[in-house]
């Protein structure tokens, strides 16, 4: 947590930055750091302002080989893990600062957990958004009871403006960082976790630019039991944190901003603190695909009836992609850390991960224009007990000889193995047929 204000000094004893060093730590430094005793001061401060999530057994055990438990933070207030350390981070303010207000620059799940709790202790809220920022965003924040104002076009912008606000107000203006009274609040969720489920081999954080809730977790996990496995999950397409773990000091060349899709996972590396936290306590790191992704997601819903977005389907997607096969037989805790996922957004995921898991499938053939044709046609797929979701008849631009439909139909199957059966019925009838690959 970032803290940029002209009252800034007021907060030098409750918001004390973690010394930043690209070497890791030494145990006597760490303990200096992020303590025991701070996630565990953290719990008791903020445990009637935040959920304490439930964290069951899941019914994809038997699935994947493994008793799985799912820690849902996404059932959050905001849907997001988020609150945890922006509760502890407000209330650990100056009661001066608090009566002047806080103020932020950004539509992501951190602005809507200060918009909310800020509003709970009534601290004056502002969130400074870009004209592109989803309506839903901005109706959300507002809600939650934030001030919202729209400014320039870019995150940049908003940000620049929100700073000159908190200049020229006396405001607090809050942007996500390491500090260690925000890292102390998300690291409760490795304390719950803990008691939560016994003798547990492994637990799966989200990782990513964003890594404080694996690094402050994974203080509280490897203080109670040290031989807990910790493991971070990022995405190929941002490998932020293996990037910056390598390199031995948080990356800030990265091509990539916050990716639409995976949110603060394809975020920069925001601060040592928590890198040089993860190099030390954490286990291993893996990446997974977006199409990995996307199934994780299509899991939760089906299995868990869990509707999530990246962020919190990219732990369960490590195991999707079978990067974590020492894991078989163990007891493991993956971290369903957000669920905000907008609502066009959600369509869209859901229908190309149905399709990636071999779950809808589309051919196309040509037929001749005649009565009959096409129920034979159907006949097949009825044997095939495959459900018809659209079929569509072309006459005009068909290239091939007169007379002629070509027929597009797109279909729901039980599986792999079920889609397989029905491309073979399909081909022995219409050698032609040309299905649409994935």
């Amino acid at each position: 947590m970032k803290i940029v204000s002209r009252n800034e000094e007021l907060l030098r004893d409750a918001l004390s930055c973690i010394p930043q060093s690209s070497s890791r730590t030494s145990p006597s430094s760490y303990n200096k750091l992020i303590r025991f005793e701070d996630i565990s001061a953290a719990a008791f401060k903020i445990q009637c302002g935040v959920q304490k999530t439930p964290c069951m057994y899941s019914r994809l055990s038997k699935q994947y080989g493994m008793d799985i438990y799912l820690k849902k933070e996404f059932l959050q207030y905001t849907g997001s893990v988020k609150e945890r350390g922006v509760l502890y981070l407000l209330t650990s303010l100056p009661q001066d600062q608090q009566r002047k207000g806080v103020i932020v620059a950004s539509d992501s799940n951190f602005s809507m957990a200060v918009s909310y709790h800020a509003s709970e202790l009534r601290i004056p809220v502002f969130v400074i958004m870009s004209t592109s920022t989803s309506p839903a965003r901005v109706k959300m924040c507002r809600e939650y009871g934030a001030m919202v104002i729209s400014y320039g076009t870019t995150t940049k912008d908003s940000q620049t403006h929100a700073r000159r606000l908190a200049q020229e107000n006396g405001y607090l203006y809050l942007e996500e960082e390491d500090s260690a009274v925000y890292l102390s609040g998300l690291g409760t969720v490795g304390l719950e976790v803990y008691e939560q489920v016994p003798k547990l081999d492994a637990v799966i954080f989200p990782a990513g630019g964003h890594c404080g809730l694996l690094a402050g977790s994974a203080a509280a996990l490897k203080h109670l039991n040290p031989h807990i496995s910790v493991i971070g999950v990022e995405s190929e397409s941002f490998p932020v944190l293996q990037q910056s773990l390598k390199a031995g000091h948080p990356t800030e060349d990265q091509a990539c901003s916050n990716h639409h899709f995976y949110g603060d996972v394809s975020g920069l590396c925001f601060g040592s603190n928590s890198l040089q936290l993860t190099g030390k306590l954490v286990d291993k790191v893996v990446a997974v695909r977006e199409e990995d992704v996307l199934i994780s997601m299509l899991r939760l819903l089906e299995y868990e009836r869990a509707t999530v977005d990246a962020e919190g389907a990219i732990g369960l997607a490590a195991l999707v992609a079978g990067k974590l096969p020492e894991l078989k037989g163990k007891r493991v805790a993956i971290v369903i850390c957000s669920g905000n996922l907008e609502l066009h957004l959600l369509q869209q995921c859901i229908a190309r991960a149905l399709a990636l898991d071999n779950r809808v499938c589309r051919f196309s053939l040509v037929l001749s224009d005649c009565p009959g044709d096409i129920s034979k046609l159907l006949e097949i797929l009825a044997r095939e007990e495959v459900r018809v979701l659209d079929i569509k008849q072309e006459r005009t631009f068909v290239t091939s000889e007169l007379f002629t439909v070509k027929v597009t139909c797109t279909m729901e199957t039980r599986d792999k193995i079920h889609a397989a059966q029905l491309r073979n019925a399909i081909l022995e009838r219409y050698p032609t047929a040309a299905w649409t690959e994935r």
